[in-house]
């Protein structure tokens, strides 16, 4: 008889689930924490947003010598960010190096996002897409584009230029559908611009906690018992129906056609894997959803759960799909309503976003002696 294995981030990564960390900041790249958490703790990538980069770069003095040396060259606030984030980009990817060339290109993925003002802009956020890339410079840099409707034909046009790319901010089956559409139109124009299909990678980032935290707290404006039943489950049942989407796209004949010239899917990220809820387990979105081939990013607060107690057992999302619609099927019964769950999620993650940007940008002005 086995005994029961104690490196459960291990158990994680063996299974298939690719362990990034969502957070980064010139602290943890200069202290050399984050080179043991690759070292140690299983982590291959690492994603960031403009709520990580602003907390990062307001707190402590980490940046006081570029900003310096920034408002010395007149550079504006814009420029001191973009210059400040690609740098920490940059770094993080030369540190990831390894771990790229050891999965081929798989992991040791480095994220940086588009500005989030931008989310409704398709001609500017493939420009900056674009600025982005050429300024970080690295092969393992992933850009991130937000998954509104004016972000989806930017999608298709940046990995038509060859660019690798983090989709974010997906809350919907219908829209997680549409994404994966964008990808597969990119890569049949990128095959058709010449470009080498093996050397585009993407990740789909699929928000997971911010679902339960918003149908929950209808659930309990509701209050019956049946909905009381219902709490904490409907994150998990939407990311669960999402690999299914997921399998039945990438076993299409038209998507066929492509991995035989070399490309490689674009895997579901499980995103907002942080658990708001203290009723809730600390480590659910990440052992409810185990499937080969995913990827999952946590904050360190969850990872280190993990590392503690979240004992893998296994694939936990194939063969739960009836379950999971039926979950999803009982909540709309009760009168919560999908469609305007996700779209209300949606326009609150593309506000907050840009509300932490708007404030990073103050911040820096004023260092900068801008405001």
């Amino acid at each position: 008889m086995s005994t029961p294995s104690s490196d459960h981030l291990g158990d994680l990564a063996a299974a298939g689930v690719s362990i990034w960390l969502d957070d980064l900041s010139r602290g943890r790249l200069t202290s050399g924490g984050l080179a043991g958490l690759i070292r140690n703790q299983h982590v291959t990538g690492v994603t960031t947003n403009p709520s990580i980069f602003q907390a990062a770069i307001t707190s402590g003095s980490d940046y006081d010598t570029q900003l310096a040396s920034l408002a010395a060259g007149g550079a504006t606030a814009d420029d001191a960010v973009f210059a400040m984030t690609t740098d920490d980009v940059r770094s993080a990817c030369d540190l990831f190096a390894p771990v790229a060339a050891a999965t081929d290109g798989v992991d040791g993925r480095v994220s940086i996002e588009v500005d989030p003002r931008l989310a409704h802009e398709t001609g500017p956020t493939i420009e900056q897409a674009k600025a982005l890339a050429a300024a970080v410079g690295r092969d393992n840099v992933l850009i991130k584009i937000p998954a509104t409707l004016a972000g989806l034909p930017a999608i298709t046009a940046v990995l038509a230029e060859g660019i690798s790319v983090n989709v974010t901010l997906i809350f919907s089956l219908e829209r997680y559908r549409a994404v994966m559409n964008a990808f597969i139109e990119g890569l049949e124009r990128a095959h058709e611009a010449g470009h080498d299909l093996a050397r585009i990678h993407s990740v789909a980032s699929f928000f997971v906690s911010r679902v339960d935290t918003e149908i929950d707290a209808r659930l309990d404006a509701i209050g019956t018992e049946a909905a009381r039943e219902l709490k904490g489950k409907a994150a998990v049942a939407n990311a669960q129906l999402a690999y299914q989407a997921y399998e039945e796209v990438f076993s299409t004949p038209r998507w066929r056609s492509l991995a035989d010239e070399g490309a490689r899917p674009q895997r579901p990220l499980w995103a907002s894997t942080g658990v708001k809820d203290p009723a809730l387990p600390d480590t659910l979105y990440v052992t409810g959803l185990v499937a080969a081939g995913c990827v999952n990013t946590m904050p360190e607060k969850t990872l280190r759960a993990v590392a503690d107690h979240g004992t893998v057992a296994g694939d936990t999302i194939t063969g739960s799909y009836a379950a999971a619609q039926a979950t999803l099927d009982a909540i709309e019964d009760l009168g919560v309503s999908y469609t305007d769950v996700v779209d209300k999620l949606e326009r609150e993650g593309v506000a907050k976003f840009e509300q932490a940007w708007e404030a990073l940008l103050a911040d820096v002005a004023g260092a900068l002696g801008r405001d």
